[in-house]
């Protein structure tokens, strides 16, 4: 049975990213799917130009009207914050939200490669961390992990022993599990995690394909979210995200514009091989 699931991250108009890309997967996956747009996005950012309207007044209206109607959710997912005030909204809610027992995944969607993203400052990185104190599982890309965690961003990648230092840096911030996406480990690239309720440290490692979509860290988080909410354990909910994430990435490797992020639309099947869980 599909569990009811919040989504707080924006909605572009153009470009398959954020809650474009989430809400078909975790859709298609059976669950149950809400939103709360942080902000309206014209596009995806990779173009260079674009709009963003915050939404971050129509936000709080919005959890008061849920508040008063007795809304519950089983999980909330937070990705794009807009401002430092809108991620300290969002994280008292979730801390709210968590002491009756709701699970709280945060992709704290800042940067890649070394770098914030187009139009958010230092400041975005002191609210994020607000706000990733809150999750029982966090799932950065590097460059966020070692944002957030006050680290130098190495550009050949980390040991397995100093990626263990990371990823116990991060747990202890939140107490909960951590997946570190788009890391280099030991000269491969990986993802890395650390799952509190195993209380142990893992990694997997991959082949990269050599093409950049924007949404593909939300496809990830979208399917990893939709396994461990149908009960599959951390290690294998990785596992299946990484798989369909790769699939999806090479049945589009060859598109005209990649600035659009992944049709998922148009490849949901590959998700029916990874969800043999489902309920």
């Amino acid at each position: 049975m599909g569990k009811q699931l919040l989504l707080v991250n924006d909605l572009p108009g153009y470009g398959e990213v954020a809650l474009s890309a989430m809400m078909p997967v975790l859709t298609h996956m059976g669950h149950h799917v809400y939103n709360l747009p942080t902000a309206l996005v014209s596009n995806t950012l990779d173009y260079g130009r674009f709009e963003i309207l915050d939404t971050t007044e129509y936000m709080r209206n919005t959890i008061g009207v849920w508040k008063s109607l007795g809304f519950t959710f089983d999980a909330i997912a937070t990705g794009f914050i807009v401002s430092p005030s809108q991620a300290a909204m969002i994280a008292n809610y979730c801390s709210r939200e968590r002491e009756k027992g709701t699970k709280i995944f945060v992709d704290p969607i800042m940067g890649d490669e070394g770098h914030l993203y187009n139009g958010l400052t230092k400041r975005t990185i002191e609210g994020m961390k607000r706000l990733v104190a809150q999750a029982d599982y966090m799932v950065p890309n590097y460059t966020e992990a070692a944002m957030i965690a006050d680290e130098p961003y190495e550009e050949e990648g980390l040991s397995w022993v100093a990626m263990k230092g990371l990823l116990g840096k991060l747990h202890r911030m939140g107490n909960g599990s951590v997946a570190i996406t788009s890391a280099r480990v030991d000269g491969q690239d990986a993802v890395a995690g650390f799952d509190k309720e195993r209380e142990e440290f893992f990694l997997r490692t991959f082949d990269m394909i050599p093409i950049r979509f924007p949404g593909t860290g939300d496809i990830f988080s979208a399917i990893f979210m939709g396994h461990i909410m149908n009960g599959t354990p951390m290690m294998e909910s990785v596992d299946r995200a990484m798989t369909a994430v790769r699939q999806m990435i090479a049945l589009n490797r060859d598109t005209k514009d990649s600035f659009k992020g992944i049709p998922v639309e148009t490849c949901l099947e590959v998700l029916d091989t990874c969800q043999e869980d489902r309920k």
